[in-house]
């Protein structure tokens, strides 16, 4: 997690210092050289303490680990500097005498140069001090860098975890493109009624798996499913996005806290259970459980035992719905509540219609799209490389719309990430696609989110407060406009791939 900050301070650091240069005799050039290496070292910086921090390879590399840790210091050291000389600066405009200023601006103007001309301010020898320190420690990161190719597939293993760890809800937020027959084998299967079975404990129950690789579409399937009208025909209706890791209790509580819309108070597993199933007793229920995972087959079947208990207490005519990426978790599932495991396997889309989809996003808010013929042209040979993944579609789509430059769509059909075909793992080289083709200033932003937990709300007016405490949002351009109000901006940009 290191990496976020690394970038922004240098960054601050070498504009302070450039600032604080300017007037200085010819003498001052050795500072200057040392400023112009530390701006060609930061991206290397940058990409080694992304690879130590995400791969978790210091421990096995004890050069790296020391080396970290210095970095680490001086960027505190420039970091803490850099405060107060902001602080500094925030207190002298608070105490300057508006009468006295036009008459001592001048005067202190000359004393200052003076000062610095001497080599006797205090600030800039300060900062002299800090930059030769990040500039020593800064320049060893070379050393490091053949160790970026080796972590590599760490690093694509654990998107997979991250991305294993998502939450969704029930509200479609796009079109439904390319899987419009799926949708109605979906519709069908919800209206078709239940065999009544004496036999087993879940006889009122049916259950259909919607399996397929990651960025197929599942979920959007499932949303378009549960938000049509047909579905109002349901009791009750409740969507749980399960994830990996999950906890039986958790999952209850998700569907008591979608019932009741609030979170019910952390009791035991039977005491929710038994919640449960009262206010499922004889109601007919359309429950989704999406995104499940697999990790120990035999753990999970008694978890699942746990969680599916009480919805043995439905009425004929309730219906599960479950997500999953893996034919063994459908299987299972059909296991613990006794049925035949029912399955619509999602494919890739046409190429047709994944270009369809990719030009709804790039195209989005665009009145005449038809007027773009050559980058229509470029978006059809994007979409050849697709290989029908409509996240994929989503996602480059968002990148394509952020800027109609007929440059910026050809640098995407030739980026790396698209230069090879596209396999059934590498969906992440798309997402982090979206993540590079970012502005700098957005790319800090959106990486700094990553301190919080997982599933956690904060507040829009918070997290701007925290940009600008940590400095990730630049003095504003307009007149009059406020910090607030460019985080403000911020916040509402178009993460493309991550919203």
């Amino acid at each position: 997690m290191a990496d976020w900050f690394v970038g922004p301070v240098m960054e601050k650091l070498i504009n302070t210092c450039f600032e604080y240069l300017k007037d200085q005799a010819r003498w001052q050039t050795g500072m200057k050289q040392e400023l112009e290496r530390l701006q060609k070292l930061q991206p290397k910086i940058q990409a080694v303490v992304f690879a130590s921090s995400q791969a978790h390879i210091r421990d096995q590399n004890p050069a790296l680990n020391k080396w970290i840790w210095k970095l680490r210091d001086a960027i505190d050291e420039a970091d803490d500097l850099l405060d107060e000389l902001d602080y500094m600066k925030h207190k002298q405009q608070l105490t300057k005498n508006k009468k006295q200023l036009k008459v001592r601006s001048t005067l202190n103007s000359l004393k200052k140069i003076g000062k610095r001309a001497l080599k006797i301010d205090r600030n800039l020898k300060r900062l002299e001090e800090v930059v030769q320190k990040l500039e020593k420690v800064s320049s060893d990161v070379c050393n490091f860098l053949p160790l970026l190719e080796s972590t590599k597939q760490e690093l694509q293993e654990q998107q997979l975890e991250l991305y294993k760890t998502r939450e969704t809800g029930s509200m479609p937020k796009n079109d439904l493109i390319g899987r419009g027959k799926d949708k109605e084998f979906v519709m069908q299967w919800l209206r078709k009624p239940s065999n009544e079975d004496h036999s087993t404990l879940y006889r009122n129950i049916s259950l259909l798996s919607i399996v397929g690789h990651g960025g197929m579409g599942k979920t959007t399937l499932l949303q378009h499913a549960y938000e049509d009208e047909m579905t109002e025909e349901f009791d009750l209706k409740m969507w749980v996005c399960v994830s990996s890791n999950f906890d039986a209790k958790k999952v209850i509580a998700d569907m008591l806290e979608y019932l009741a819309k609030e979170r019910p108070r952390l009791e035991t597993l039977k005491v929710l259970q038994d919640s449960l199933r009262f206010e499922l007793m004889s109601k007919k229920f359309l429950l989704v459980l999406d995104d499940i995972w697999e990790d120990e087959e035999e753990n999970d079947k008694i978890k699942w035992e746990n969680v599916l208990a009480p919805l043995a207490f439905g009425s004929l005519g309730s219906k599960i719905l479950i997500t999953t990426r893996m034919d063994s978790v459908a299987l299972m599932i059909a296991k613990v509540i006794k049925k035949k495991k029912e399955t619509l396997r999602l494919m890739g889309l046409e190429e047709d219609e994944c270009l369809q989809l990719l030009n709804s996003h790039a195209f989005a808010d665009v009145e005449n799209p038809g007027d773009h013929k050559k980058l229509r042209s470029i978006a059809g040979e994007i979409a050849k490389k697709l290989l029908g993944f409509p996240l994929a579609a989503k996602v480059i789509g968002g990148v394509l719309n952020s800027s109609f430059d007929e440059s910026h769509w050809a640098k995407v059909l030739n980026s790396n990430f698209l230069s090879a075909e596209l396999g059934h793992n590498d969906i992440f080289s798309i997402l982090r696609l979206s993540y590079m083709f970012l502005p700098k200033h957005l790319q800090n932003c959106f990486a700094f989110c990553c301190i919080f937990p997982q599933d956690h709300w904060f507040d829009k007016d918070d997290l701007v407060r925290m940009w600008i405490a940590s400095d990730f949002i630049l003095p504003p351009c307009i007149r009059g406009e406020a910090a607030e109000d460019i985080g403000g901006r911020f916040s509402n940009a178009r993460f493309n791939g991550y919203t």
